[in-house]
């Protein structure tokens, strides 16, 4: 297939970029450049003849339709969204912007190049979203977010996606566009921002500095090894029932305090402090965020028994793969810890 990745510049986008690339698809990523992007995330497959670049913003309807009908793709995968809680809390308006805005433009000019061209049946618009709409789970482990799951969302980020899920839904129902939707996990791994907790922890860490959790750390999610993520994006792309959502999730629920207990025992065992203590004396508790969701949780039973698909590692098997890259990777992520609000408290408003 010929697809047209959006945010492909992004930490998920780029994992289905080299994957897509890897396996024969021709890619056209698309993306903004705005401070999460990093076109270093994307240099292993740039010299590629399966590989294109568009600089483009999804709320630039003039520059969508030109790259559009400039490719022909037979499938669009939307990943280009505003995704850090924290930021969502300080600046929401980005938010609704880039995922409300950026989404119904992006969905117009797909409908306009899908009735051009006769409405293609093999056509499809894959909307990537995040189970952050659901809301917070009580802590029972009977409970988990399913796709009836009703939308609870309690973040101006979750609240922006939600609302851009109910638009291509809407125009799946109105106009017929032929879409898929799929809600994910926490995902983690190589080339994931450096303002995400995993390598906030990771590299707080190397550097001595203390190791923030929010609240008493009991927080719950369901962590999703991002290449795992984007195996199964594919494969709803490539098998899934027009129309379906699928919930995607790792299988491996941790609180954030086992997360970073964990992670602070690899770092022992492959980077060891210099003084011999062990790195989970750095961890320091932090006030938490305003409306933190409590658990997150993914029944992925549908994905597993429709598509066959299911993870391929354990969260400690990710983890650690996820610590030597970045051991062997400073040269990414040093250039990227200057940029704007990294390493700096954000979401503390009242």
């Amino acid at each position: 297939m010929k697809l047209l990745v959006t945010g492909g510049a992004g930490f998920i986008g780029s994992a289905v970029v080299r994957q897509a690339v890897a396996r024969g698809h021709d890619v056209v990523n698309l993306d903004a450049l705005t401070y999460a992007a990093c076109l270093a995330n994307v240099a292993s497959v740039e010299e590629s003849p399966h590989y294109r670049f568009e600089h483009a913003d999804i709320r630039d309807r003039a520059a969508l339709d030109r790259i559009l009908a400039d490719h022909a793709p037979d499938a669009i995968l939307h990943l280009a969204a505003e995704s850090h809680v924290d930021r969502s809390i300080d600046g929401p308006g980005t938010f609704i912007d880039t995922n409300i805005t950026g989404t119904y433009t992006l969905l117009e000019a797909a409908r306009g190049y899908w009735q051009a061209a006769g409405r293609p049946e093999g056509f499809r618009f894959h909307h990537v979203s995040t189970d952050e709409v659901f809301g917070s789970l009580p802590a029972d482990p009977g409970t988990r977010f399913t796709e009836e799951t009703p939308y609870d969302p309690r973040s101006p980020y979750s609240a922006s996606k939600a609302a851009s899920d109910h638009l291509v839904r809407a125009w799946a129902e109105t106009y017929g566009l032929p879409i898929l939707l799929t809600n994910c996990s926490n995902n983690y791994g190589p080339y994931h921002f450096p303002e995400k907790l995993i390598p906030v922890v990771i590299l707080s860490a190397l550097a001595g500095k203390p190791l923030p959790i929010y609240g008493d750390g009991s927080n719950v999610r369901d962590w999703l090894y991002v290449e795992d993520h984007a195996d199964a994006l594919l494969t709803v792309l490539g098998q899934g029932r027009v129309g379906r959502s699928y919930a995607i999730g790792g299988e491996n629920e941790r609180s954030n305090l086992e997360l970073v207990q964990t992670l602070c025992d690899i770092l022992d065992d492959l980077a060891p402090r210099g003084d011999g203590r062990p790195y989970s004396d750095l961890i320091t508790f932090v006030a938490d965020r305003p409306g933190h969701d409590a658990r997150y949780a993914i029944d992925p039973s549908r994905i597993r028994r429709e598509l066959g698909w299911r993870p391929s590692v354990t969260v400690e098997e990710g983890l650690r793969c996820t610590v030597e890259w970045y051991l062997a990777n400073e040269d990414w992520w040093r250039p990227l810890q200057a940029r704007a609000g990294v390493g700096t408290r954000l979401g503390t408003a009242p």
